[in-house]
């Protein structure tokens, strides 16, 4: 594998290469405006190298491959090829069970390597694809991924290139599709090259890192930068998907949003390829134009395949919980979760506390399929930036956990799941970094501090996200799933998408928001879902059951009075399923 050495730095004078101290001048590419290139000097596999900019560095490749000694290390030339399980055919994840995991602490191993020993139980499980947080290399060896520098990197301590190569396939041959966590919003602090060697970032810092320049001079060869990255995990590593991190945060004031660019250039690709591909916005704007097709003249929207629904999650969350500090204080009703089952977004144009104004627009119930909408019951934002990093198992009982699955899997939408979910895991999932500088650690300590304080959670449960015990206490425990009640909880959770599966492939299936119906009754804390053949019946209240006007003997008595025929499916505690 070889090719040739080149950079783009278009306000330099003189760009070097440095190869272990040897120095070579690089020429300018008369053919690509502002690009330096060494046309004589061949680049080989595993060839380590730099380019010194001004007289300044010498710095890492913003388009490395590898940085097999951290990000403020040199670049490593990596092999540059198609994916190469060509028989695998795809799958459209829009309606689709998706597991979000964490590759440091999914495993004690914090592997790809390790990672694979564990798809079994996730094919088992009956999920459909697999989420990864990022994966790109970022400073230190713990940490979520979200504070990356270098995009076209596979993180060291996790394998590399070649363990990512081998997770995918392996994914692929148990059935799983993969999809890639990115993040094109803004930049980790430590490590970050960008900006020495052009314009690649916006004026000013956003609340997580240097912002990206998507509008501004020179910003055509920034947005190639983010497309070709989103391409490289798609056509040379075989992912099947990218979810978006925060759209919200990329300003663009262009005409065509960077989010419609990369959504045609995605499905171009997938055209060539074969095999479907599929964008997931994560959007806090409640805006359906993210997944409303893009029409000739910019008159649709940005034609992305799904995106992430919070309100589902707050108006599941309060109804669980009874919590409804900060921004759960809109979803205090239980009336809004039956609003979001049967509209998807709750604020939808309405007035949102805690941002202080009026937020969202409705969606097109008549044109837009529910299950564009991803939604879950637990993630790794909601766990992670709690003061504590709390899962629901630690809140609420078990009867609820199986509330909470029930309504996520067989609801409308395409629900996602966390991993350990599955198990009610009492391992948590805390907030944890190793950034080689005191003076960072310390900042990110106070900043998630202050954070906490708008959600009225005590300071002195957030743990120090520096200490590696925080890192250690989020890695799942697999000896848990073979523990009584966990296996109870794992054996509900392969029922439900095994019920699910049954009710989508059923003839004359609608994904259609009219085909929904949510009731509750917030005196008896009752709440009803019907969606296709299926119906789930929970009890969220505290009072006891009645039927007519005598109490139940039993959970299983109340919901076998509501059998009507149908199959029943009984859960834990709280919860039945109505299978038509």
């Amino acid at each position: 594998m070889s090719g040739v050495f080149s950079v783009w730095a278009p306000h330099a004078s003189v760009v070097e290469l440095d190869r272990g101290g040897d120095r070579s001048v690089l020429a300018r590419d008369l053919t690509r405006p502002g690009w330096w290139h060494a046309p004589h000097l061949i680049a080989e596999h595993g060839d380590e190298y730099a380019f010194v900019v001004d007289g300044q560095g010498p710095f890492a490749d913003p388009r490395s491959r590898r940085q097999p000694h951290g990000v403020h290390g040199a670049s490593r030339i990596e092999r540059s090829e198609p994916a190469s399980d060509t028989d695998w055919a795809g799958r459209d994840l829009v309606g689709a069970v998706g597991y979000e995991l964490h590759i440091g602490t999914f495993t004690p191993g914090g592997t790809l390597d390790s990672a694979i020993e564990r798809l079994d139980h996730l094919a088992g499980l009956g999920v459909d694809y697999v989420e990864l947080l990022p994966v790109n290399a970022f400073n230190g060896d713990r940490g979520w991924g979200y504070d990356g520098v270098f995009w076209f990197a596979v993180h060291e301590v996790y394998g590399g290139p070649d363990a990512y190569r081998r997770f995918v396939a392996a994914c692929h041959e148990r059935g799983l599709a993969v999809v890639q966590d990115v993040v094109y919003n803004h930049l980790g602090p430590s490590g970050n090259v960008l900006g020495r060697f052009g314009p690649y970032l916006s004026d000013g810092d956003g609340p997580w890192g240097s912002g990206v320049n998507l509008d501004g001079p020179d910003s055509d060869e920034v947005r190639a930068y983010i497309i070709d990255n989103a391409l490289l995990w798609i056509e040379e590593y075989g992912v099947d998907g990218l979810r978006l991190d925060a759209v919200h945060a990329l300003h663009d004031s262009r005409a065509v949003h960077l989010l419609e660019e990369l959504a045609e250039r995605v499905d171009d690709a997938a055209s060539r390829l074969g095999r479907p591909v599929t964008l997931i916005a994560e959007s806090d704007l409640n805006d359906p134009r993210m997944i409303t097709a893009r029409e000739p003249g910019g008159r649709g929207g940005h034609g992305l395949g799904a995106q992430w629904d919070d309100d589902v999650h707050h108006a599941l969350h309060v109804a669980l919980t009874g919590e409804t500090s900060g921004y759960y204080a809109d979803f205090a009703s239980l009336d809004s979760l039956a609003y979001v089952l049967e509209n998807g977004f709750f604020h939808d144009g309405s007035y949102s506390s805690f941002r202080g104004r009026h937020h969202g627009r409705p969606i097109d119930r008549s044109t837009t399929p529910p299950s564009r909408l991803v939604v879950s019951s637990q993630n790794h934002d909601q766990i992670g930036n709690r003061a504590a990093g709390d899962r629901l198992t630690a809140t609420v009982s078990e009867g609820r956990l199986a509330i909470a699955a029930a309504l996520t899997l067989l609801g409308p939408f395409s629900p996602l799941l966390f991993m350990g979910e599955e198990w009610a895991a009492s391992t948590p999932w805390q907030y944890f970094t190793s950034h080689p500088e005191p003076d960072l650690g310390r900042a990110v300590v106070e900043g998630r501090t202050n954070e906490f304080a708008r959600m009225g959670w005590d300071p002195a449960l957030v743990p120090d996200p520096q200490d590696p015990e925080t890192f250690r206490r989020s890695t799942l425990d697999w000896s848990e799933p073979g523990g009584e009640n966990h296996a109870r909880m794992l054996d509900w959770y392969r029922r439900l998408t095994a019920i699910r599966r049954a009710v989508r492939t059923a003839p004359g299936f609608r994904d259609d928001f009219a085909a929904v119906r949510a009731e509750v009754d917030a005196s008896s804390g009752l709440v009803r879902l019907e969606f296709g053949t299926v119906r789930v019946l929970a009890h969220l209240g505290d009072d006891e059951l009645a039927i007519g006007s005598e109490p139940a003997a039993s959970i299983e008595e109340f919901f076998g009075a509501h059998r009507t025929g149908d199959t029943l499916v009984l859960g834990p505690d709280g919860v039945a399923i109505l299978v038509s």
